[in-house]
């Protein structure tokens, strides 16, 4: 895997594995404060303080860090949990600027916490925020009715078309609590038909730079 720099000036890493980028060439950073934090975690907490969270591809850490940054100015209680198959190494880890592009330079300690805690143990990293990571494909996660919130992240279905499957999302479905929410950065057509047979309601959202469209699916 290389570094690359995205178009906000924030890191990005390039898989060859899939040859695909983990975040958009048009600015990491913006990506993930866009899909994830606006459309996902602020949409939440209008209706709920405490929220639980389920990642579908931990990757660069950038979106749990986020969420960490996010669940401290907004007094959440955030409990996290990150599936990564292929965790990155720390010497990439520690590449990234996350904390500089986000203004917090300080919190590079608590960035790379994130890479180094241990697997498949809960962390109270503060009173807002408890992170778990798990090492674990997600073509065969379920946890009924644990989550209120999923980011889903993984690469695009034409790098990884196996984790964009009916089978895959109705694990999601089934993983949200009721009234729990999925979003996530595609927008194709074939993805959205997916998400109402296995019973989402599903809301098409302005897409971050370079992308028109995302999605919002809601159980």
């Amino acid at each position: 895997m290389s570094l690359i720099i995205t178009q906000d000036g924030s890191h990005s890493i390039f898989s060859e594995r899939y040859g695909v980028t983990y975040h958009s060439k048009f600015g990491a950073v913006t990506e993930s404060a866009h899909v994830f934090i606006a459309a996902g975690l602020r949409y939440k907490a209008v209706v709920q303080r405490e929220i639980s969270i389920l990642e579908t591809g931990f990757g660069s850490g950038l979106n749990a860090f986020m969420t960490w940054l996010e669940a401290e100015r907004r007094n959440l209680k955030v409990s996290y949990l990150g599936l990564e198959a292929f965790p990155i190494a720390m010497a990439e880890a520690g590449s990234l600027d996350y904390p500089s592009a986000l203004g917090q330079p300080e919190r590079k300690g608590d960035f790379i916490a994130l890479h180094q805690c241990e697997w498949e143990i809960k962390h109270s990293f503060s009173e807002q925020y408890v992170f778990e990571k798990k090492q674990s494909r997600i073509e065969t996660f379920v946890q009924p009715e644990a989550f209120d919130l999923i980011y889903f992240d993984a690469f695009a279905p034409q790098a990884q078309p196996e984790l964009w499957t009916e089978e895959v999302f109705a694990h999601m479905f089934e993983s949200l609590k009721p009234e729990g929410v999925l979003v996530t950065y595609c927008a194709q057509g074939h993805f959205k038909r997916t998400l109402k047979r296995v019973g989402f309601t599903v809301e098409r959202l302005q897409g971050p730079p370079g992308k028109r469209e995302m999605t919002r699916a809601l159980k």
